[in-house]
Order: structure tokens, then sequence, then C-alpha cells
């Protein structure tokens, strides 16, 4: 009987996921781990919660849980809590061995929230567009281990246009020209611009409708429901010459971009809107399958045609019908972002807006919800089915960040306050240097968990030697008094910017005394060892992140005392030079860990090209290094958004800025002059040039592979600076 229930067991879709899952993550102790499907009775139904339960029998781990989804989960609990075992985002992330533990008691968790939603279009850009397959398994197993089971997955959309304005009649050069670069999609697909940094090539096309297809596979295999896109109204300018009576209106100005950049619109209620949605959720689910939910944004950051609510209400009826009339079962899901965003959305108008389409067809993400919770300013969206989101991170900026005592309190409010409320996760513009602010915000998700201190202590076991007092003490500080305000756009480090003594772009708005975090560092640095960073990624990484964000608070510092003593006409001559090898110094640091390489991210770009082909992987390179630097034109008013501290990038593109800027300075200050308007305003101009030249030179040549000793350097720096 025993056998027989083994070979059922094994036998079923969700169980064979998660142990696929187990092998991939621990190949080494897989074996060890029984999955198990149960649903009993009383949790059959359809709204019935997720959960796992976790015991140990005759030798053996048993994980049980109602769907892949919940196992996952129920092994993750395992590996962090039985195991000290971190499993981190990315690919690198691996530690390099596990040793297994034994489950002392039996435990069982239970989701609080139906829907537990991850990613941000804008990850697809700042983080994501040079991903392989190998980058995506490996994260969507992170995704399942979280609990994520709503992933944005917005790859590969570009063929299924592709294919749509095909039939409709454009060319192949007007669609590909139609396309931004890969690096830009995002903004693409938001109907904020079209064409820069195109055209699209058609083996990016191809490649990532494949790509597309392995991770929804995957995503479903693991329980997942993919959210995929549908028709918003954004068209080609060419379609004007098929369909010439529609009604299109431009969207207007965003970023900055000139008009022929900009967006045009076809009113939905034009019979034509209709036909489009048709034959893309047609063709789309012929390549991608679908799960029933969809992605559209019609208005984010951009003006609608008009703010009258009778029309609001219009449009958003006629975008909902047309989804149902192609597929019955679909839901709505929108970024409540531009709820937040643009302050015309009153009351009377989003109330309109959301009341075109039945409540329980709509979900809401919420979408910056530790700044702000729309939710509470709306009566819970006027009662429509929402999710509380974390955002974390804008533009892929590397900067401490995260509010984990207000995100914990607001979570466990809110839940307990909405009862429209369906689901927790976050929308993060990047995977940025604070991973463990989305892993607790998944963690809420489930109930029974551990309190915030005992959550922060067992993390500081898991990133650093177990049960190690002087870990647990610097985690301590870091949850308490570092961790203690939200990320904001522009966010960074001062050395990341392009220098000024007026109004910088890039704002550091460090809340605590850098001493605190220098003392954190200095804890993490006497628990372990460069034996012990060498093989778990996770202390090797926070050695790195912290030092780097203790000399970059540094440089703000001396830059503040350059400014005043430039100010009063005292004798700064040695700071410049102080501060130009704290640059140096940061770079040789971030050097050591993957994450922080510049030369990384430009080789995964020049890699997405066929192999020999020189020119389209000049084109990738170009998009990469455009984004992470003026974004656009030089000059233009997104420059230094998606700035990160990443080594290359320090040496060749930040330190090259502040040399031209100090020289200026202490040119004019040798003539006993002070630095005037017209002086910034000629080095500004220098200085446009020398970023320009950076991406579309292609300036610099950098290593992609880790170099150094993480330990070594981080202590070598701390005791440099701060001993």
């Amino acid at each position: 009987m025993l056998a027989i229930a083994a070979v059922a067991c094994t036998s079923d879709p969700d169980v064979e996921a998660a142990k696929a899952l187990a092998s991939r993550v621990m190949p080494e102790g897989a074996s060890k781990i029984r999955f198990e499907k149960v649903v009993s009775d009383a949790e059959a139904g359809a709204d019935s919660a997720d959960f796992f339960e976790i015991s140990q029998s005759w030798g053996k781990v048993v994980i049980k849980g109602n769907n892949a989804n919940s196992m996952a989960v129920g092994l993750n609990h395992y590996l962090r809590y039985c195991c000290n075992y971190e499993f981190g985002w990315f690919k690198e992330d691996k530690p390099a061995s596990i040793k297994l533990g034994k489950v002392t008691e039996p435990v069982r968790r239970t989701a609080r929230v139906k829907d537990r939603f991850f990613l941000n279009y804008c990850t697809y850009g700042y983080t994501m567009p040079w991903w392989k397959w190998e980058d995506w398994s490996h994260f969507i197993d992170w995704m399942a281990l979280n609990g994520v089971n709503l992933p944005l997955a917005i790859t590969g959309q570009e063929q299924v246009w592709y294919e749509v304005w095909k039939d409709l009649g454009l060319t192949d050069k007007e669609i590909r020209h139609y396309f931004t670069g890969p690096a830009y999609l995002p903004w693409h697909r938001m109907q904020n611009i079209n064409r820069w940094g195109g055209p699209l090539p058609k083996n990016w096309l191809q490649s990532q409708m494949k790509l597309q297809k392995r991770i929804v596979e995957r995503e479903r295999e693991l329980g997942m429901r993919p959210v995929l896109p549908a028709f918003a109204g954004h068209v080609p300018e060419e379609l004007k010459m098929v369909f010439p009576d529609a009604d299109y209106k431009s969207l207007g100005e965003w970023g900055g971009f000139k008009e022929k950049y900009q967006c045009l619109f076809m009113d939905p209620m034009c019979p034509e809107f209709s036909l489009i949605q048709k034959k893309f959720i047609e063709k789309q689910t012929e390549l991608y399958g679908t799960d029933h939910i969809y992605g559209i944004d019609i208005f984010n950051e951009v003006t609608p045609p008009s703010w009258e609510p009778e029309y609001l209400a219009r449009v958003s009826e006629k975008v909902y019908r047309t989804l149902k009339n192609v597929d019955p079962e679909a839901t709505w899901l929108q970024m409540g972002w531009m709820f937040y965003y643009d302050k015309n959305w009153t009351p009377e108008r989003l109330s309109a807006y959301l009341g075109g389409a039945p409540k329980d067809k709509q979900l809401i993400l919420d979408y910056f919800c530790e700044r702000k919770e729309v939710w509470r300013q709306t009566e819970s969206f006027f009662d429509t089915p929402f999710v509380w989101c974390y955002l974390g991170n804008f533009g892929g900026n590397t900067f401490l960040a995260g509010n984990m005592h207000d995100v914990d309190r607001r979570i466990e409010n809110s839940i307990a306050e909405s009862s429209s409320i369906s689901g927790i996760g976050a929308t993060l513009e990047g995977l940025d240097c604070n991973p463990y602010m989305y892993e607790f915000v998944l963690y809420k998700a489930w109930d029974g968990g551990l309190g915030l201190d005992e959550w922060v202590s067992r993390l500081a076991d898991r990133r650093a030697p177990s049960c190690n007092e002087k870990a647990r003490k610097a985690w301590k500080v870091l949850a308490d008094s570092i961790y203690v305000s939200t990320s904001t756009s522009w966010q960074g480090s001062v050395l990341n910017t392009r220098p000024t003594f007026g109004n910088m772009r890039v704002r550091s708005a460090v809340k605590y005394d850098n001493d605190l975090l220098v003392e954190s560092v200095k804890n993490l640095l006497e628990a372990g060892s460069s034996e012990y960073a060498a093989e778990n990624p996770a202390y090797a990484f926070d050695l790195v992140n912290l030092t780097r964000q203790v000399l970059s608070n540094l440089f703000g510092e001396l830059f503040g005392e350059f400014a005043e003593g430039c100010e009063k006409g005292e004798d700064i001559s040695e700071l410049p030079s102080e501060m130009l090898g704290i640059l140096d110094d940061l770079d040789s640091l971030l050097m050591t860990n993957s994450y922080f390489l510049v030369g990384k991210w430009i080789s995964d770009a020049r890699a997405c090209a066929p192999e020999g082909d020189r020119n389209e992987a000049y084109y990738y390179e170009q998009n990469a290094r455009n984004l992470i630097t003026t974004w656009s034109d030089s000059g233009m008013s997104l420059s230094d958004y998606a700035n990160r501290s990443l080594s290359g990038l320090v040496s060749t593109y930040y330190e090259p800025r502040w040399t031209l800027f100090f020289g200026k300075v202490m040119d004019a200050m040798s003539k006993g002059k002070k630095f005037d308007g017209k002086m910034e305003a000629e080095y500004k101009e220098e200085a446009i040039a020398l970023e320009k030249k950076w991406w579309d030179e292609s300036v610099g040549t950098f290593c992609d592979k880790p170099q150094g000793d993480p330990y070594k350097m981080s202590k070598y720096l701390i005791d440099k600076y701060f001993d």
C-alpha cells in the first residue's frame, strides 16, 4: 500500500515540479526530500488558501502542499530555517554547498492572501533585458521558493506585435523602426516612447519569443499564473494608412523626448481597437498560452485625451469588453502607479474609471505602498481587489533603502483593515542591492511567521556564520537604524551624479550616522573570514555592498566640506585628491563581486547578438551603456536616473566627470575667482560631451568576472578610512 501511495504521489505534476525544483536548488540533497500533494475536503474549493506542511519521517524531510508553489515555499522554509541556506535571486547567488538539517518539529503555514505578485515593466529594462535562459531559470526558482504565483511575464511580446502589424499590412521596416531598442522596450510597452534606440533587430524578436516560451512553461509548472500583456491602444504612425478613419490622439510628451518619439493612441471606441485586441490575444495565446490575466495600462505617466469621468468610464468599459469578447475568463490587471503619480486622478475620476469593468474581473497593484497606500484614500479602490505592493527601487539604483519596521506594520494593518486586499507583492524597477527587503515582504504573505526581530536574526544566520552574535548585532543595527527610509527616484550616492554646487540630480538622503554602518561592517568582518566569503556568496555580497555604501557616504560628506570651503574661500586643495582616491578604492572593491561589474552588464548585452555579428553586438552594447548613464541624449531630463555604483562605471564615467569638475573649480580658485554660473555652464557642456562619448563611442573595456578577495578588500578599506 505504501508503494502504491508513493507511485501515485510521484506521478502528480505538482510533485514532479517540486522534485525538479529541489534537484536544481540542492542537487546533492534532493533525494532526502519527499514531496506530497495534499488537498483536504475542506480546502478543495477554488477559493481555498495555499498551505504547506513540513515534517521528518524515516530519515527524510516530508514537504506537503496543495500545489507546486506551496511545496516550493515549504522547501524554502526548510532550507532557510533548518539548513541556514540562502538561495539568492541571481544565478551567481547559489552557495557552494549545503549542509542538510533536521526538522525538529512539524511546521504548517497558510497563505494569508491569494495573490503574490512580482516584477515591474521597468525591471525588464533596468535588470533583465540581456538575460538568457540560465538567468531566468534561476530567478523563476527564486520566485517559486518565495511564493510568487503572479509574475509579470512580458518577454517576447514584440514578436506577437510584429505578426499582428504585418497581418494588417505594415512592412518589416515600418514595424521594427516603431520599436525601441531592447533596453527601452518597457517604456515602449507602457506607451511612453517609440523608436528610441531602434530599430529592433529581427534576431532579437526570434530569440525573445523562444525565451518567453520557456519562461511561461516553467512558471506554470511551478504553480504560477504569468501576467501577459494585451492591447492598450498604442499603435504605429503608419497604421493611419491602414485605418484612416480611426480616432488617433498623441499621448504627449514623456521624459523630455522630442515629438517624433511620442506615442500614438487609438481611441478604444473605434471598431479597429477591438479588431487589434482580438488579433493580438489570439496570436499571443497561440505562442504562449494564457492564464486569463492581462496587464493593460492605458494612461501610465501620460495624459488621457479627456479627464471627464464619463469618458474615463466609457474607455475602461470598452477596453474590458474587448478583452472579454476574446477571452470570457479575462481579468484585467493594472498598475496603480498612475493613481499615485498623477494628482489629476481625483476620487470621482478614479471611481468612474474603475466602474467601467466588473470588480471581480479587475486587479489593481497598489504600487508604492511603503510610501503611500492609495487604497486608504480610495475606499480600497472602491471595493476593487488590489495587491499591496512594495516598490523599493527606482532605476536599478545601488543604494541601501527600505523601511523594514514600517513595512511590517503597514502590511499587518492592511490585511486587518481592508476586505478588498487580494495579495502582497513587489513592483521593483530593478533587482537592486537590498534583496532581503523583498524576501521579507513575500514572507509576510504567509501566516504563523516570525516577528521582524527574530526574522532578522535568522537572516543574519543565513548570510553570515550561523548564530554568530557579531553578525546578529550587525543585522539588528541594519534593520533598526539603516533600513529606515523608502527609496526615491534619482536616489544614489553623490558620486554618481554630474557634479554641481546647485541642486544635485541624484539624491542620497542618508538618514543615519555613517559610523553605525561602519560598525555593522566591522561586526560582519569579525564574524567571518576570506574562506567563508569564498563559499558563501550572500556574505561576500553584503561585505561589498555595505562597504560600498560606507565609502559612498564618506565621499558625500567630503563633498559637503569641499562645497563649504569653496563658498568660504578656505584652503581645500587636498580634498579633490582624497575624494578621487575614494573613487579608485571603491572601483577596486566593486570589482570583487559580479553584481557590481559594469563589464558583466555590457558583455551580457553583447552576447545577445548572433555569434560573429560585431555590428549587432555593438548595437546592444550602446543600448546597455546609454540606459545606465544619460538614459537618452546627454543633457535630457532622465540623465543619471538609472545611476548605479559599478566597477568600471565609477572609474571611466563618474570619476572623469569629477576630475573635470575639480579641475575647473580649483583653477578658478587659484585665480581668486568663484566658480560662477558661467563657469558651471562651460563645465556642463564639457561634461555632456564626456557622457555621450562614454556610451556612443564605447569608452573603456572592463572585466565581466569578479576579481580579488571581497573580505580582504572590505577589511582593508574599513581599516584605511575608519581606524
